[in-house]
């Protein structure tokens, strides 16, 4: 249903991502950030959904400037390769990849208002962009690895947020996220009975049924904050 294409961010560098279109005309934008997999056929997948729900689906290669073309699975080996353009990526000078980040919020305005989705690693990139970044209406990060930490917990988020996290994640505790829900009383948070990574129907950890209530809660928020 996509195609590659590239975004200019502010620095002049030039950011691959895969864009999706609704079949008709766009109800709104949706920004899709990756896990620590790259845009895979997952994360293009996710677009694909959005697009085939009437939204501008825009998924940038958070990645580009630390590793261009990535694309791994879910062996151990790729969850270390991940890990490791994870840590790379977190070190680059500031802004880093909010940069691109706002370019693809820019791309995706083209469809009206904009969304922000993001999984794992992109779950943490799409709070601070409901933080930081212009052009956003509400924020939705799934298991955002690290959104629960006290440095992530202090920042105070421009839009409305639905925060989805599994009760059974071994890298953020339910105390955790019950910490942030107190410190964050304006967002919403759902807990499932689900492991880290229960939305990718590509990995073990997939639970069919968490899935389904989050992105029918997310389909729900997007439609109350871009329509």
């Amino acid at each position: 249903m996509g195609q590659f294409t590239e975004l200019k961010a502010a620095d002049g560098q030039m950011i691959p991502a895969y864009v999706a279109q609704p079949a008709g005309k766009p109800k709104g934008g949706i920004v899709v950030i990756q896990e620590i997999f790259g845009v895979n056929s997952h994360i293009q997948s996710v677009a694909d959904l959005y697009a085939a729900q009437g939204y501008l689906a825009v998924a940038p290669a958070i990645f580009h400037r630390v590793k261009p073309d990535v694309d791994l699975g879910y062996t151990s080996e790729d969850m270390a390769a991940g890990m490791a353009l994870k840590t790379a990526t977190e070190a680059l000078p500031a802004p880093g990849v909010m940069q691109d980040i706002q370019a693809a919020i820019n791309h995706a305005a083209q469809g009206g208002k904009v969304g922000i989705v993001g999984f794992c690693y992109g779950g943490l990139l799409a709070w601070r962009a409901a933080c930081e970044l212009t052009g956003l209406s509400a924020a939705v990060p799934y298991y955002g690895g690290g959104v629960t930490t006290p440095d992530e917990v202090k920042r105070k988020p421009k839009v409305p947020v639905l925060a989805h996290f599994g009760d059974k994640d071994k890298h953020i505790s339910v105390e955790s996220v019950e910490a942030f829900r107190k410190a964050q009383p304006g967002i919403e948070v759902q807990l499932y009975p689900a492991d880290h990574g229960f939305n990718c129907d590509q990995r073990g950890s997939y639970d069919a049924e968490a899935a389904k209530r989050a992105r029918e809660r997310t389909l729900a928020f997007f439609a109350k904050h871009l329509g």
